[in-house]
């Protein structure tokens, strides 16, 4: 698949763990705690959204970055342990924009000067109103995407198979595509055709620059962490977002839930977003939200709505998901406490010590 052999159709969804050193370096820790879900059996593991420059893309304290030599250097032992249990190692490139949560931040840049929904997100260690973004400037734009380019050649050169340009969630590619957050008004801004322009130049300028059997997924939603209800305008729009992501030569399309199940959002009139993108764009799809339900990701693989699932929160729970739903075995069920108080991998660590020293939880 995408030029690659892979040994089942499951993914580890990307994950924000805020576990990095202070300086954006992957850890040994981050190394062992990716290294589980490839021994586990994960066909391909997608790594947490990893900021690509130095000048405004990190979205939070502790999370890991490729915007430099030294901390794609800590990266290369991470791929190779992936690589070594044989899965796919897939870095996600990220650009928070708006919706950063450093507070020492010098700029936050967006499309638009519009001041983001809600509130920062604790579990990222955030607690206060988003701070109000200054619009992009055509040199923002120029720096921007050089940064996700640069930031993939690195990626490559750490070892990793791949990359996914996170265009979801409403981190800045995504605050392009929709309408209220892109206020806009040159050739990036007004319909959706233009909206879409600027995450699919991304995406060329990664494709452009990378060879043949490097990966270049994209990832998209309609809701948002910080709007859970939003969806796209209709049929139509999302129809123009596939389309114009494919053709600047995305190797796949990763359709996020983001706050709702793959259910929600098939039950309804419309054609799942999945089966859409695969209609539309003739790529392989990975579907999300939801689905550590076998039977429910059995049916969504045979009914080709989508080419691969990708799992979170349950992965997170037991990284060796593929191993245990194959033999028959017990399955540790995600609770929230995991991530408590925030999402970081020593907090989880933690919760299992708890639950080991109380006898439960002694398998994972």
């Amino acid at each position: 698949m995408f030029g690659h052999r892979i040994r089942n159709r499951l993914a580890v969804a990307p994950m924000t763990r805020v576990s990095a050193s202070g300086d954006g370096f992957a850890t040994d820790r981050m190394k062992d705690y990716y290294r589980e879900y490839a021994r586990g059996g994960f066909a391909i593991v997608i790594t947490e959204g990893v900021y690509t420059d130095e000048d405004a893309s990190q979205g939070y304290d502790r999370q890991p970055g490729i915007a430099n030599r030294r901390q794609a250097n800590s990266w290369a032992p991470i791929a190779t342990a992936i690589s070594d249990h044989g899965s796919l190692a897939i870095m996600q490139l990220m650009h928070a924009g708006a919706l950063s949560q450093r507070q020492e931040a010098a700029r936050i840049i967006a499309p638009s000067a519009v001041p983001p929904l809600g509130e920062m997100m604790p579990a990222y260690g955030g607690s206060d109103p988003y701070r109000l973004p200054s619009a992009m400037t055509k040199t923002d734009l120029a720096q921007v995407r050089k940064g996700f380019v640069t930031a993939a050649r690195r990626a490559r050169d750490a070892g990793f198979h791949g990359v996914e340009i996170h265009a979801a969630n409403g981190y800045l590619l995504d605050q392009f595509i929709t309408e209220y957050t892109n206020r806009r008004d040159d050739e990036y801004g007004g319909p959706v055709s233009a909206r879409i322009r600027y995450p699919a130049e991304i995406v060329a300028a990664v494709r452009d620059s990378s060879p043949d059997d490097f990966v270049v997924g994209v990832r998209v939603s309609e809701a948002k962490v910080n709007d859970f209800d939003h969806r796209w305008g209709g049929k139509s729009e999302a129809e123009t977002t596939f389309a114009a992501l494919a053709e600047a030569g995305a190797s796949y399309i990763h359709v996020a839930g983001e706050g709702r199940g793959f259910r929600e959002s098939s039950t309804d009139k419309r054609e799942p977003l999945t089966t859409m993108a695969r209609r539309m764009t003739g790529l392989p799809v990975i579907a999300n939200g939801g689905l550590h339900d076998p039977d429910l990701a059995d049916d969504v693989i045979r009914d080709e709505h989508a080419d691969l699932i990708a799992i979170g929160r349950a992965a997170l729970a037991t990284p060796d998901w593929p191993r245990r739903i194959a033999n028959g075995e017990r399955i540790v069920p995600f609770e929230n406490g995991m991530i408590s108080p925030s999402a970081s991998i020593q907090n989880t660590d933690a919760w299992f010590a708890r639950q080991r020293a109380h006898g439960v939880h002694g398998d994972r």
